[in-house]
């Protein structure tokens, strides 16, 4: 390994992206070798704090397994180097040859967040747009579009994270912020310090939990209905923004009359919470609203009713008053910087972009193609075929639903590249693997829209032989023959002095603000003053785009698959994606001290479901689905952990692939999302 730092000895201040909080480090630096990773303490992000995954970047960077080199499969399944030049040469003269026999939309991309940076997201969708095809894909088809999409219909926009320490009522459904974000911990803390109330809603009890007021423990994907019970509450007792209800939404009435049925009783009926329960939280937040941040987690999407659950607690949060102050619902406003995507200049919705006949919604609100959809397209079994496929980062054989499935269609390509640090389950399947940059090998713009602040990363080293993803998207437009059009710069500093030109800020600016930069100072209740950025300018508890659509224009509380249609083979819920504290998804498990905490995957269960069954702790267990298997350990909880009938899988482990089990055509009709926390499986004993 060839490397190059960008100074020898010293400090270099950027962003870490092990996972996707950005916290502030101070990368260590002593004779070109990283030393130590410590936090940097005048960041508002982490303030002086850093987890233990920020100082794996070592670890990662150095990591003996990286790629290093362009990889070419052989016929007999192994991988040669190969070099760059003739590994995109290879490439382009099979894209070209795909696009003449089947046309442009037979090859698409697809955008992970492994790599770790922000701009990725940016280059693929310029890429297949400029090619001429609209079949983008993501890692966001499974994870964010669908609470994104949620807020959207209500209020035009989402900022995923409010100032909880703003707040005197905090609310977390389906999120274990210690392990997913530990920066919030901070602000919680602060905000407990000031007597800040906390309430709890999820299957599982996670370790937020046990500093929680009120803890709720739904039946998985049933938060819908308490959601409707809290808005009826509010209603009822006369305890919301009537103002805000009268001059700035639409479709009052509609909500008004559906919430009617969702008495404490009937919620308890719905959801397992109690009644009681249900008052109590109603009276928590009629207390103390507007000042309330309701934050959903994942575990809100992951259910075929999963956005309108989403939406329900948007509605929640606007009667509350909720909408653009600090610790509610707060509309961002942009830098006003260039965008990488060419939407404005190129269309191609004649094209069909995949899944956007089945789920309209998330091609017109995001842009973006049904990932799930697209495992069809590649199996012939799609109006067009899908043949060739560019991955970045992403590992889809691990993370998405019925893996059996994602190999075969994957398998099937006539091009499948992959860019990443390691040959994944994913990569092995691919026919090219190309080398990917850590982001300390990178240097590009982040926003953080809460705070309206701007920063730029810096790169710290590179390796000879590793292009960094601009370089890769370039290089390809290039030899395609629309790079001087639409890659015309020489280099990632070029594109963030494009970026920034129409702002007035420059780079030189922004490097020398590490704690990062605000590009306009903060504003609350812009709605009073202009329009929201809805079909109708207005909150929208009644959506007329969705009715369009033929789908509800309320967010009607429908029942999840497991309890609609209830199995007696399969009579355990699986919920699947609880995060591990050193892991990020499938990441970071190739780390040796990591996985010495984390040595092996279990199913989390019920001590009573366990006794029934006859297993122990640490007993080898087949879960089994309409789907497939998995072979298992069983690790017995403590009864308060899980409800009975629930069982719980982390998501992301590479040698037990929990998705063998998920489905991938029971879907959010909206999002379009799968179903992924709320599993009908079986569990037997095999073996010790």
């Amino acid at each position: 390994m060839k490397i190059k730092a960008i100074k020898q000895n010293g400090i270099v201040q950027t962003l870490c992206r092990m996972c996707d909080t950005r916290c502030a480090i101070n990368v260590h630096l002593k004779d070109g070798v990283i030393t130590d990773i410590t936090p940097f303490d005048r960041h508002p992000v982490n303030q002086g704090r850093m987890c233990p995954r920020g100082s794996a970047a070592i670890d990662l960077f150095y990591h003996p397994h990286r790629i290093l080199k362009p990889l070419k499969r052989q016929p007999d399944g192994t991988f040669s180097n190969v070099s760059w030049e003739r590994a995109l040469d290879e490439i382009a003269e099979k894209m070209l040859g795909l696009k003449d026999q089947f046309g442009a939309r037979s090859i698409g991309v697809w955008k992970g967040e492994g790599v770790g940076f922000y701009q990725q997201e940016g280059y693929p969708r310029r890429f297949i747009q400029a090619f001429g095809s609209p079949n983008y894909f993501s890692n966001d088809s499974a994870c964010y579009n669908g609470r994104y999409m949620g807020h959207s219909l209500v209020t035009g926009f989402w900022n995923a994270f409010p100032e909880f320490s703003h707040a005197d009522l905090i609310i977390l459904l389906g999120t274990n912020p210690p392990i997913c974000h530990p920066p919030f911990m901070r602000e919680f803390a602060d905000g407990r310090e000031r007597g800040v109330k906390l309430v709890v809603i999820d299957p599982r009890l996670n370790p937020v939990a046990c500093y929680a007021d009120i803890f709720a423990q739904p039946y998985p994907g049933t938060d819908g209905a308490l959601g409707w019970g809290l808005i009826r509450y509010l209603i009822e007792t006369k305890n919301y923004d009537s103002e805000l209800v009268e001059r700035y939404s639409i479709g009052f009435d509609k909500i008004a009359a559906y919430a009617n049925k969702f008495t404490p009783e009937y919620v308890e009926k719905q959801s397992g919470i109690y009644s009681h329960v249900v008052e109590n939280i109603a009276q928590l937040v009629i207390k103390n609203r507007p000042n309330i941040s309701i934050f959903p987690g994942t575990g809100l999407e992951h259910h075929d009713n999963g956005v309108n659950s989403v939406r329900t607690f948007a509605i929640l949060a606007c009667l509350c008053g909720n909408i653009d102050i600090s610790c509610g619902l707060f509309w961002p406003e942009e830098m006003g910087g260039r965008q990488l995507n060419l939407y404005g200049e190129i269309q191609l919705e004649d094209q069909k972009p995949i899944g956007a006949d089945k789920f309209p919604a998330l091609y017109d609100i995001r842009k973006e193609c049904h990932s799930m959809t697209a495992m069809d397209y590649m199996l012939g079994n799609g109006e067009y075929p899908l043949k060739g496929l560019i991955l970045t980062a992403a590992n889809p054989a691990v993370t998405n639903p019925n893996t059996r499935k994602v190999e075969k269609a994957l398998s099937t390509l006539d091009l499948f590249v992959v860019n990443d640090f390691f040959l994944t389950p994913t990569a092995k399947l691919a026919h090219y693997v190309l080398p990917a940059a850590t982001f300390l090998e990178r240097s590009e713009i982040h926003y953080f829209p809460k705070r309206q602040m701007v920063n730029l990363t810096q790169k710290v080293l590179e390796i000879s032989g590793v292009r960094d993803e601009y370089s890769l998207w370039h290089d390809l437009a290039h030899r395609l023959g629309f790079g001087e059009k639409y890659f015309p710069w020489k280099n990632e500093e070029e594109v963030n002095r494009w970026i920034l030109e129409p702002t007035g800020i420059s780079l030189e600016k922004l490097r020398r603000h590490p704690e990062g930069y605000v590009y306009k100072a903060v504003r609350y209740k812009k709605h009073l003053k202009k329009k929201l950025p809805t079909p109708s300018g207005k909150i929208e508890f009644a959506s007329a785009y969705l009715k369009s659509l033929g789908l509800s224009e309320i967010p009607e509380y429908v029942p999840p698959h497991h309890i609609c249609q209830t199995s007696t083979l399969y009579p355990f819920v699986l919920t699947t994606g609880a995060r591990k504290s050193l892991f990020y998804h499938s990441r970071h498990q190739n780390i040796p001290r990591f996985r010495n905490v984390h040595p092996q995957a279990v199913v989390e269960m019920h001590p009573q479901d366990a006794a029934d069954l006859g297993i122990s702790n640490d007993d080898l267990v087949r879960v089994t689905s309409e789907v497939g298997s998995l072979d298992i350990r069983a690790k017995v909880r403590h009864p308060s952990e899980l409800r009975p009938g629930v069982i719980e899988i982390y998501h992301g482990w590479e040698d037990w692939r929990v998705n063998f089990l998920t489905h991938d055509d029971i879907n959010d009709p909206i999002s379009g999302f799968p179903a992924l926390k709320a599993v009908q499986v079986k569990v037997e004993k095999i073996g010790r």
